[in-house]
């Protein structure tokens, strides 16, 4: 969750705008264009790789509501909004389903309209909170007005983690929003790796450091400790565009070009 509070700096590249980029958006500066076109340059499969993980969360979503039946979710490090949002998916399924998502990137408070107009039935909200300040989340009063934490509650922590260094502990901080939801909750993540295509994706993390945004990928075993002591759901732990894709699309993506691992779990 890269960049910290407080009015947007349009003069550096920024994650969550270099990513609105590369999905097409058009929520970004000279510098994250820049920034992305170089990322491209050393890995041409990054737009592909960025696609099929929002692919991934729009399933896990539509999944979740559809067929576990939850009708609530909160979203950490929710980004720039993007249509189909979380809440507009969730609510597709069910029109009471509440939303509260949760960022620290001003820029995302400065659009988080966009996130809120939901479902008349149903509830949206936004926090601007920091992941690795899980008692912030955790007791903000427009998080507290929107969900019911008595009640099963999807977390979804989305290509976020990989910006937590070591000295964050991101297992910890996940592990501390997932402590007081209640059984039956459900815990959906995709983790940035260099399983794949080391090379390349290496050289995308080091352009991505260089611009003051470190990283910290991690393996397949590492990714597992997020979902310790949880009962993963099938197929387990895998690259994100293998994670129950749509008829027909699974295949037209190459594992070496995706550098995500996805899974979803639910809270015993």
């Amino acid at each position: 969750m890269p960049g910290d509070s407080g009015r947007v700096d349009t003069g550096t590249a920024h994650a969550a705008r270099i990513y609105d980029y590369l999905l097409g958006g058009t929520d970004h500066y000279p510098p994250d264009r820049e920034a992305g076109d170089a990322m491209c340059r050393e890995w041409p499969a990054l737009p592909v790789h960025m696609r099929a993980n929002r692919d991934w969360l729009n399933r896990a979503v539509r999944r979740l509501a559809r067929q576990a039946g939850v009708r609530q979710f909160l979203d950490i490090g929710s980004g720039l909004p993007t249509s189909p949002n979380s809440h507009e998916i969730a609510q597709a399924e069910a029109p009471e389903s509440r939303v509260v998502y949760v960022d620290n990137d001003p820029l995302v408070r400065s659009l988080s309209q966009g996130l809120l107009n939901g479902s008349p039935a149903g509830l949206t909200a936004y926090v601007e909170a920091d992941l690795r300040d899980p008692a912030a989340v955790l007791g903000s009063p427009a998080l507290l007005e929107t969900l019911d934490l008595g009640a099963p509650v999807a977390l979804t922590v989305v290509a976020i983690v990989h910006f937590l260094l070591d000295e964050d502990d991101a297992v910890g901080a996940v592990r501390r929003l997932l402590e007081p939801l209640p059984s039956g909750s459900y815990l959906a993540m995709s983790v940035g790796t260099a399983d794949f295509a080391p090379v390349e994706v290496g050289r995308v993390a080091a352009a991505y450091a260089d611009r003051g945004m470190p990283m910290r990928l991690r393996t397949r075993a590492e990714t597992a400790e997020f979902f310790t002591g949880l009962d993963l759901l099938p197929p387990g732990i895998v690259q994100v565009h293998r994670w129950h894709p749509e008829p027909g699309s699974g295949t037209a993506v190459r594992d070496e070009d995706i550098a995500m691992y996805g899974a979803v779990a639910r809270k015993p």
